[in-house]
Order: structure tokens, then sequence, then C-alpha cells
């Protein structure tokens, strides 16, 4: 009870706990967004199979076990296992120079940086909410927000084993939270009829650009990311989270053609914009909020 106590009343500990807590998590974050696309695409492929009355692609791959915790974590390059000093969050990286200790394979740096986030955006988190149901379920977010944006980053796929579960979720916490938590403040009708429209809203935008283009604008995912944030945040909170997305990818996007020249046809994530968009909003929804209605009246 001490400790618990101590959580409670030191805003200073509870973010130096969350911070330490959220470097552990990017860690396993890391492993999320490299291994689930990879479970997915397998079992996409053993069902393709099994409709068209066929055997699984390989005997190894249908015994092999292949999850977020087994295998143990390795160099890609020599297949060297990853011991625990080895995974120690960002200090590892560092202390290796950014390389595998065996083969010396250059490591990506997203690694790190990943960790790195993690734990800066749990600090904040703390620091906002504090220690109880605000400060946990901000948290889970933030960390479902985190994963999201490195799957879609890298596979341009939003999956339903995330989305769906963060929809949930907000709904749940408005039905027996409500207006009682900072992190959710909204009731179960402002949570319900914002997972609706959202999904509505983006599923209408899909389908008319389709119909005018012939071209397919986003993905499936991106709706019910959107419908997740609206059960977190409400209804209410929609319009701005799609405002400072589309305007944060579009300026991105037009720094990527001009300074990288990405080409204009390579489609560019929208999940890592509204995941941003409405990480900010739950952080900070009366500051970003209020200039929207007073531009509106």
């Amino acid at each position: 009870m001490e400790v618990v106590d101590l959580l409670r009343n030191s805003p200073a500990f509870f973010t130096a706990c969350a911070a330490a807590l959220g470097l552990l998590v990017g860690s396993f974050l890391n492993v999320v967004i490299h291994r689930l696309p990879k479970m997915m695409e397998a079992e996409w492929r053993a069902q393709c199979a099994e409709f068209a009355g066929g055997e699984a692609p390989a005997a190894a791959a249908a015994t092999a076990v292949y999850n977020l915790v087994t295998p143990r974590s390795a160099c890609p390059a020599c297949g060297a296992p990853i011991s625990a000093l080895q995974n120690v969050p960002v200090l590892s990286w560092l202390a290796l120079r950014g390389k595998c200790a065996r083969c010396r394979a250059p490591i990506s740096p997203r690694y790190p940086l990943v960790e790195l986030a993690t734990g800066v955006l749990s600090a904040a988190v703390a620091w906002r909410f504090g220690f109880g149901w605000d400060g946990g379920l901000a948290l889970l977010l933030t960390w479902t927000l985190v994963a999201l944006t490195g799957i879609d980053l890298d596979t341009q796929f939003l999956p339903d084993s995330l989305t769906l579960p963060l929809l949930w979720l907000g709904l749940l916490a408005a039905a027996y939270l409500g207006r009682g938590a900072a992190s959710v403040p909204v009731d179960l009708k402002s949570a319900v009829l914002g997972a609706a429209f959202g999904y509505f809203s983006l599923w209408s935008v899909y389908h008319l650009f389709r119909l005018a283009t012939g071209k397919e604008g986003m993905g499936y995912g991106d709706f019910k990311l959107y419908a997740a944030l609206g059960a977190w945040l409400g209804w209410q909170m929609l319009l701005p989270v799609i405002l400072l997305a589309a305007a944060s990818g579009a300026v991105l996007g037009i720094l990527l053609i001009v300074l990288r020249r990405h080409a204009r046809e390579v489609p560019i994530p929208f999940g890592p914009y509204l995941a941003i968009a409405g990480w900010l909003v739950m952080m900070w929804p009366h500051e970003l909020v209020s200039p929207w209605w007073r531009l509106a009246r």
C-alpha cells in the first residue's frame, strides 16, 4: 500500500515509473510491430490453402510455433539469439553501437526510437492524468496507437486484432466510467455515436472517392481506427481529430514529395496521422478544440 500511496501522491515518482514501464512496453511493441503482420499473413495463407482444398504451404510452417512470445528474438542477419543484456531498451542499442554482437550487422535505429517514444509518451500521459483509472486507460490507448502506427508505416495495414479491441475497450470504459475519468471524458451515448459516426464518415468518403476516381483512397482499417477514437473521445471530437490528421498528413505528404521526391501515386498510410491526432486530442482536448469552436462561431 505504501508504494500505491507513493504513486498516487507523488506525480514525479509516478511519471518516472511510467517512463521506465514505457521503455519496456516499447521493446515489446517492437515485437508486435514486426511479428503481428507476419502472423496474420501466415494465417491468411493457411486459410487460402484450406479453402482451395490444398495443404499448408509448408509442413514446417504448419508445425513451427511463431507468435509474440516464441521464438526468442534473434539477429535477422545471422540468427544469433538476443540475450537479456542485449535487449535492455535503448541502452543495449547504444552499447552495441547499433550493431549485432556476433556478426556486427547493423540494427535498425527504429527499435530504440520506438522504445524511447513509448517511454516519453507514457511519461507525458502519467503527468497529465496521474495514477488511477485515468492514467491506466490513457496508457493502454497510447501503447495501442504506437503499435498501430508502426504496423501501418511498415505494411499499410491496421489489424483488426488491435483496432476492434481498442474500440470495445473505449465503449466499455465509457459505460463504466463515463465522465468520471479524464481520459474517457464521454458518456456511453457519446461513445456509441462517436464509434458509429467515425466509421460511417470515412466509409462514405472511401466509397465516394472510389466512385469518382476508380481508386481506393484509404483502407477499412482507417474506418475502424477512427471509430475506436470516436468511442474513446466521443462524437464531439471527431471533427477536430480528422482535421488535425488531414492537416498533418497533407503537410508531411508535401514535404515527402518535395524533399524526398516521393512519387505522388505511391500511397501514404493515413493511420499514423489519425493516431497522432487522436492522442493529442486525448491529452489536450480543450486547448486543441477551443480554437475550432471559436472559428466556427
